[in-house]
């Protein structure tokens, strides 16, 4: 099925990369792993602990059940605490949505979660709010989703933990799991049988390794063997030695970030293994470090594309002084997605979920994606390759998606 797409924003940055691309049911929105830069966000929240049970609040001085024209949605991320420079990230990010979409059925209300998501979310809900935008980490996501479901709000969250999605939130966050798999069906098309991992503890690695069992499964190739280390010291060094003494891998996958890798890889690429294919995941885009040591030369790992991404950061930069957190993008493509389906949601009724499940998919500042029923957004990934100094698309981004 062919991705489609009519343009609802007048935004000049993003108009010219969509100029080729047709209409159909396409939307608008997508983007974002849990990067700012080079700094992951953390999956649970340190800044402060949630106050005790409150009553249902009533509706403050953002209610406006008298606005006839206009769709009350609630952002909800941290904007104070060690997060809220994300959050603000985000905060700007859908100002400046409905800036350069000249939107005026929308009114848009933050809502801080750093002093306890369930009293944010109540909030938002006794303010009338039919849609919330958030939250951002997924320990935030019980907490909001309990307020909500009551009131039939459904919440577009930013996380990328695919355990906490369901019926009523939906995850706009980038998946490991999809970049993973996406990397192990090129590697299989390009000559790898034999896998090894470094895995770290906790999650992240457990996620990591599912998702690389089950794309053997899908894609075919041999789990030859794999090693854990605990993140946050030298031990991956310790992994790929005790990887690299066992053998017999062509390919294998670090499941962290650039600056870990560059220290494994020359582990498992020594003692006449050089030729060992090395693939990473979506935590290492926008990594400098992959371009600068020559043992993570050639590796490979998948992700979205940033060509968009950086004419987004320029005009972000340009409106507010400073670069946006890659996950900024989450924000803007939210509100994007947001319009597109009030041409076809009344204001004060329901917000229509079965319109989040459009097959044809949505399109945003990081390309296309769809939300399955599971809740999760499909994304359409590139795979790219270390070379030298530089990152090269070598197998570019699906412009369709196969029902």
């Amino acid at each position: 099925m062919k991705l489609t797409a009519k343009p609802v924003f007048r935004a000049k940055w993003m108009r010219a990369g969509l100029e080729k691309l047709n209409r159909r049911n396409l939307t608008i929105a997508g983007t974002a792993l849990l990067l700012g830069g080079c700094q992951l966000v953390p999956k649970t929240e340190t800044v402060s602990t949630a106050p005790p049970p409150a009553p249902t609040p009533q509706p403050s001085a953002t209610a406006l059940p008298s606005d006839a024209e206009r769709h009350r949605v609630a952002l909800l991320v941290p904007m104070s605490g060690t997060t809220a420079e994300v959050g603000q990230s985000l905060a700007n990010a859908t100002t400046m949505a409905l800036l350069d979409t000249n939107a005026e059925n929308l009114r848009i209300t933050t809502y801080d979660t750093s002093r306890g998501a369930a009293a944010a979310a109540r909030q938002a809900i006794a303010d009338g709010n039919r849609l919330i935008l958030g939250p951002l980490l997924a320990d935030n996501v019980p907490a909001v989703q309990a307020a909500a479901r009551p009131a039939n709000v459904p919440a577009i969250a930013f996380s990328n933990d695919a355990t906490v999605a369901s019926a009523d939130v939906f995850l706009m966050g980038h998946i490991p799991e999809q970049s993973i798999r996406r990397s192990i069906q090129y590697a299989r098309d390009n000559g790898s049988n034999n896998f090894g991992a470094l895995l770290p503890e906790g999650d992240y690695g457990q996620r990591s390794y599912n998702a690389l069992q089950n794309s053997l499964r899908d894609y075919g190739g041999t789990l030859v063997g794999f090693e854990r280390y605990a993140r946050g010291n030298t031990s991956i060094v310790g992994a790929a030695q005790r990887l690299r003494t066992r053998g017999g891998y062509d390919t294998v996958l670090i499941a962290d970030g650039a600056r870990l890798a560059v220290q494994a890889s020359g582990e498992l690429r020594s003692d006449g293994a050089e030729g060992t294919r090395i693939l990473g995941t979506e935590l290492w885009r926008g990594e400098a470090a992959l371009t600068r040591s020559a043992s993570i030369n050639g590796a490979l790992f998948s992700a979205v594309s940033d060509r968009r991404f950086r004419r987004f950061a320029d005009s972000y930069e340009a409106r507010f002084g400073t670069k946006p957190y890659r996950i900024a993008t989450l924000g803007y493509d939210s509100v994007l997605l947001t319009l597109r389906i009030a041409r076809d949601w009344r204001v004060g009724q329901n917000f229509p979920v079965p319109q989040l499940y459009d097959r044809g998919g949505f399109l945003g500042v990081d390309g296309p994606f769809r939300f399955n029923r599971d809740g999760i957004a499909e994304r359409a990934l590139e795979v790219n390759e270390v070379r030298g100094n530089q990152l090269v698309p070598v197998d570019a981004a699906p412009t369709s998606f196969d029902d």
